[in-house]
């Protein structure tokens, strides 16, 4: 087993038990933070592939900007924070549903690729990436720029005091 092996393996143990802890944390604010840990470790898990845009963006956009509008969000809307706060009773069922899908998604992915090997065809540049999303996927671009910005707006306004 190579080094990258051993360091893939070891960000994947990362990103799952940081997954687990997102989900069975009782306090929101402490499931941000978890959820932190996760997305640093799959933005390095693509540093790792060899994908650097994808992993910087991943950590910049989403560890540097999303968790903290996920916590503003949370400060702002005066969302119950305590550990009692998010118990619904139904943590049996999720966990049934979420290890059938995680089982389902397993086998297709394994049915599918089996013990095949990617072959690695060319590096794709920056420049590429930059062209493809400014010219094919303008509008999807710009639909998410207009969704965060009324996520924001609706934050401020539930914020805002009567």
């Amino acid at each position: 087993m190579t080094g990258q092996e051993m360091a893939f393996l070891a960000l994947g143990a990362i990103a799952a038990a940081g997954g687990v802890a997102v989900v069975t944390a009782r306090n929101v604010v402490h499931g941000a933070l978890f959820l932190v840990a996760v997305l640093a470790a799959i933005g390095a898990l693509f540093l790792l592939l060899g994908a650097e845009f994808v992993g910087w963006v991943q950590i910049l956009i989403y560890v540097g900007a999303i968790v903290v509008l996920l916590l503003f969000g949370l400060m702002l809307t005066k969302a119950p924070l305590g550990r009692g706060a998010l118990d619904n009773q139904q943590r049996g069922i999720a966990a049934i549903v979420a290890t059938g899908t995680f089982a389902m998604l397993t086998w297709l992915v394994w049915h599918a690729f089996g013990d095949e090997r990617i072959t690695f065809v060319r590096a794709v540049r920056t420049a590429d990436i930059g062209n493809a999303l400014f010219t094919s996927y303008v509008l999807p671009f710009e639909a998410v720029s207009v969704l965060l910005l009324a996520a924001l707006v609706g934050a401020i306004l539930l914020a805002k005091k009567d």
